[in-house]
């Protein structure tokens, strides 16, 4: 008997985007998948990777059961066996030198599953080693920590209400490649459209004319690392023509923010970022002069060499003009499942702690920047990195100086990954565990919830049950904590604590804002939308000059007098991929190949570079042979590579992708090249040579 097909509703959890999705399910069997029409935020608009949720599912290389490492190759385990072979090296490697000698590493899709966010938390809470790393510190750890600093909270990050703003000015992020980051935007590209039909101007700045350059008014290039100085120049027009007009916050120390911007004027900074002082001045302008305006930055700002002050300088920015918590500039979201007042009590606005044994590097909000991993695994000592746990992550290839780090992991004791694939990071593990697809659980965007442009709620219930042999995130965290400290009664944990994500996501729902219920939000298929932003009900404080960011103002100084036009690189993304994964999906990997490094035709006429032509590029940290694009893209000066490409040491567990062309910019990139005040790495303005390959 022929099962009918049924239409199930659910979220994309692979961006920040949060479409809603319409899927035609058949038992286990994914008939067809497009956007929902109906869904309250996205209204039927999807981007292609929407898509790659089905071809994941169905990837033939995605990992089904349990794997154990049998000397350089695999074989298929019980979870009994895998877990327990995992939970006792873990304990022999911690008993025998200490907690900190196991690191864990907690990658980016872990930030779109409530399982995998509650899980990787306990996870590493069990562990209790300071060697905690995350994608944080190669992504948002300055923005987090310039929200710390001015508001005393690194989770109060407003989001630009472009429904009702009529000017935006946009740095370092690409939403036609990113769909939003750290800002939840649902159809991005109607969003901005809508912005300029109703006759606001959209400005960009960035290194690389992209692909967002086409929704927006006019496009400034910028010098990679001239974000601050740029923000600086704006700060000292708004002061020194009478603009500042602070609104809707109760501001100190704004004399000192006066201060720190009066010698960097628009003159000053002109020639050694790329923008005309006269540009400068009429963005300063247009900015403080229009009512509803706010300020966005993103990825290409917290990766360069100011990131924590450039982030700082966004804030004050958007303060200072009159345009923080009022209607048309930056707002908070209102979340009906707030996250935030239980991460302030459990994990804090802390930072520096502790530091890297190596480097002295500090914490941030638990953990260390990735950076300092390889040499914490390869210097000897009291606790010397032994182990890895990496939870749904692939720092070889998303973080500096990738073929360091895997020599070092390729060296460690024991390896345990939890993950869908068995890639540059994970091809080394002794325990390879899999977790369950989107389809076979529950989810709730609890974090991304907090940075969307509409307060509203969507739950994503399993719509497929198979019989493969996988777990889910939070199954797989809490049978490997109750393992790992040997509990007797591990069995009776688990059971109890089975259902207790969904538990978890209900108190919050019931205790939030709209006293709902996770039942209410489930049933509501298509979501809830409780309406456009509000101005806070509570009274904001801000820090406008923050000592550990002020103190950084004179390295900005130093930067300008240095600029002699050296070749530097930046990365970049596409709609098509995300982050290091995805290149095993047959229908986003065709097409050209999206991993040239990108140079500019003043640049290649110089170097005597032909389009299309293999060329040999080095910096401090590595070297690499690849094709370059001639193109006008990007600002002259500048290259352009896009990390997570170059599979091809996977290429025997990850077929598609292990065939595609290219290196990624992490094997250029420099593991101690950090700004000084996080550690954060910087990954955009990193010195290169190039030259033509022989």
């Amino acid at each position: 008997m022929t099962q009918m097909t049924s239409p199930r509703f659910m979220t994309c959890n692979l961006c920040e985007a949060m479409c809603g999705l319409r899927v035609e399910v058949e038992g286990d069997r994914i008939r067809s998948l497009r956007g929902d029409d109906d869904d309250v935020f996205s209204r039927g608009h999807v981007c292609p990777k929407a898509h790659a949720l089905r071809e994941v599912y169905e990837d033939p290389d995605r990992i089904r059961k349990p794997r154990v490492r049998v000397g350089s190759s695999w074989r298929d385990a019980t979870w009994d066996e895998a877990m327990d072979i995992a939970a006792t090296k873990l304990r022999e490697i911690r008993k025998r030198h200490g907690k900190d000698s196991v690191a864990v590493y907690i990658g980016n899709p872990n930030v779109h599953t409530h399982r995998g966010t509650m899980g990787a938390a306990l996870l590493a809470g069990a562990l209790g080693t300071k060697n905690r790393y995350d994608a944080n510190s190669q992504d948002s750890n300055p923005r987090l920590f310039a929200c710390m600093q001015m508001y005393g909270d690194a989770l109060a990050m407003a989001v630009p209400d472009i429904e009702r703003t009529d000017y935006l000015l946009v740095l370092g992020a690409n939403p036609a490649a990113s769909n939003g980051s750290m800002w939840v935007l649902g159809d991005p590209k109607k969003r901005f459209a809508d912005v300029r039909a109703r006759g606001g101007k959209i400005v960009l700045v960035d290194p690389r004319r992209t692909e967002t350059a086409s929704w927006c008014t006019e496009h400034h290039f910028i010098r990679p690392g001239g974000d601050a100085a740029l923000l600086l120049a704006l700060l000292h027009v708004v002061f020194e023509e009478g603009l500042a007009r602070i609104d809707g916050v109760i501001a100190t120390r704004v004399s000192e923010l006066r201060a720190i911007c009066k010698d960097l004027s628009p003159e000053r900074v002109a020639d050694p970022i790329g923008i005309g002082a006269d540009a400068i001045r009429t963005i300063a302008r247009e900015l403080a002069r229009t009512k509803r305006a706010a300020v966005y930055s993103r990825v290409g700002v917290c990766q360069n060499e100011f990131g924590p002050v450039a982030s700082w300088l966004v804030e004050a920015l958007n303060i200072v003009t009159g345009h923080f918590d009022r209607e048309g500039g930056v707002m908070f979201t209102e979340a009906a499942a707030d996250i935030g007042p239980l991460a302030r009590r459990i994990v804090g606005n802390h930072w520096g702690r502790w530091r890297s044994r190596v480097r002295g590097l500090p914490e941030l909000l638990g953990a260390l920047p990735s950076s300092v991993m390889a040499e914490e695994m390869e210097t000897p000592g009291p606790g010397q990195i032994r182990a890895l746990v990496c939870l749904a992550g692939n720092p070889v290839s998303s973080t500096p100086n990738g073929p360091r780090l895997e020599r070092a992991i390729s060296k460690l004791d024991f390896v345990l990954g939890v993950d869908f694939y068995s890639n540059e990071t994970t091809r080394h593990a002794h325990v390879l565990l899999p977790p369950k697809h989107v389809f076979e659980v529950g989810n709730y965007d609890l974090l991304l919830s907090r940075f969307s442009v509409r307060n509203i709620a969507k739950y994503s219930p399993p719509i497929v049950e198979t019989n493969d042999d996988t777990r889910d995130d939070w199954s797989i965290a809490v049978e490997l904590a109750a393992r790992i400290h040997a509990r007797p009664a591990r069995r009776a944990i688990i059971a109890a604590a089975r259902k207790a994500p969904e538990r978890f996501i209900d108190m919050l729902l019931r205790t939030g804002p709209r006293r709902t219920s996770l039942r209410e939000i489930e049933r509501a298929q298509h979501g809830i939308d409780y309406g456009p932003l509000e101005r806070s009900k509570e009274t904001r404080r801000a820090n406008l000059a923050p000592e550990a960011l002020a103190g950084d103002i004179p390295r900005v100084s130093k930067w300008l007098d240095d600029q002699r036009g050296e070749l530097v690189m930046i990365g970049r993304r596409h709609v098509r991929s995300n982050n290091s994964w995805l290149h095993n999906v047959r229908s986003l990997a065709k097409g050209p190949d999206r991993a040239r490094l990108m140079i500019h035709p003043l640049d290649a006429t110089r170097l005597s570079l032909t389009n299309g032509a293999a060329v040999h590029i080095k910096s401090r940290a590595g070297e690499a042979t690849i094709h370059i694009e001639i193109t006008d893209e990007v600002m002259p000066g500048v290259v352009s590579l896009p990390h997570g490409f170059g599979h091809q040491a996977a290429s025997s567990t990850l077929r598609v992708a292990g065939a595609l062309p290219g290196v990624s910019a992490n094997t250029l990139t420099d593991e101690m090249h950090v700004e000084p005040v996080i550690g954060t790495s910087i990954l955009n303005g990193v010195p290169v040579k190039v030259t033509a390959a022989t």
